[in-house]
């Protein structure tokens, strides 16, 4: 990629993976369908069962060859947002609640401006926590060992 390139890619990403999205632009234009995947370093994003093409795959170890249709990448300005609400494609927002969290809306001529939830696939870990100790983890008994008393600042360092 190029300097040019480099420049033009989105720093804050408003489309998530388990996002429901319509296609603007394109072969599948007005078709709606969920983002498996979001390809950051080329501003793409595969969206399942959509934008399929054949590609011809030789055979070599282990597999076999032939013609497999798969689904190619979409440039991100060419699918948007459906809104939850209307069910139109929309533009989206960032609102902070009373609360201060963080919130993404649908904005735009004909949006509701309802807020967009988070997508359950991104609360499942990829990858599951360890629950084993491993020999680089703290033993339990250090950690919750007292080592500063705040009343009579015993356990700060003389300086």
């Amino acid at each position: 990629m190029g300097w040019k390139a480099a420049q033009k890619l989105i720093h804050h990403w408003k489309i998530l993976r388990g996002d429901n999205v319509m296609i603007i632009r394109g072969k599948d234009r007005g078709e709606t369908g969920t983002i498996k995947r979001v390809i950051r370093s080329q501003n793409r994003v595969i969206v399942e069962g959509k934008n399929l093409v054949k590609k011809h795959i030789k055979q070599g170890q282990g597999h076999e060859g032939g013609i497999f249709t798969v689904e190619a990448p979409l440039h991100v300005s060419n699918v948007q947002i459906v809104d939850p609400v209307t069910g139109q494609p929309c533009k989206v927002g960032i609102r902070y609640q009373e609360d201060g969290t963080k919130v993404r809306v649908s904005r735009g001529i004909g949006a509701s401006g309802s807020i967009i939830p988070r997508p359950e696939i991104l609360k499942i870990r990829t990858t599951p926590r360890p629950t084993i100790v491993g020999h680089k983890d703290t033993p339990i008994e250090l950690v919750q060992e007292k080592t500063y008393d705040a009343k009579t600042g015993k356990g700060m360092p003389d300086l």
